[in-house]
């Protein structure tokens, strides 16, 4: 298991992750210690524990806006599908019906040209 040492107000936390994750933990961190230094500036200083509390509440109301966000695209998607779904059925349909109309109006003509043709007689000379 790596370890990291990450910055928060101004205070070094050593932590653990897994092999490969030290750059994202430590991104994790600093995005974290930006939320940390807006409520400082805008509320001066609350105490570390209270700060911390509030960051985290926003960082879950962010968390929270993006979710909703999700599932309101993941809903899209299933009507979409739903469309789309259904807009290929009506095409397979409609081919189905076209290539019907088709092979009816073929045979219509093949059969017109069958009557259109001379038919060879076969009279006996008297």
């Amino acid at each position: 298991m790596a370890q990291v040492t990450v910055t928060i107000d101004n205070k070094q936390y050593r932590m653990a992750c897994d092999e490969g994750q030290e750059d994202h933990l430590i991104d994790l961190a600093e995005r974290f210690d930006r939320y940390v230094a807006h409520l400082k500036d805008s509320f001066g200083e609350i105490g570390d524990q209270r700060l911390t509390v509030m960051a985290g509440i926003m960082v879950m109301d962010e968390l929270s806006e993006v979710q909703k966000r999700i599932k309101g695209m993941e809903s899209e998607v299933l009507t979409l599908r739903k469309t789309r779904d259904e807009a290929l059925t009506k095409a397979d349909k409609n081919d189905q019906a076209l290539t019907g109309a088709l092979g009816s109006l073929a045979q219509r003509m093949e059969d017109l040209a069958a009557s259109l043709t001379p038919r060879k007689t076969t009279e006996s000379p008297s």
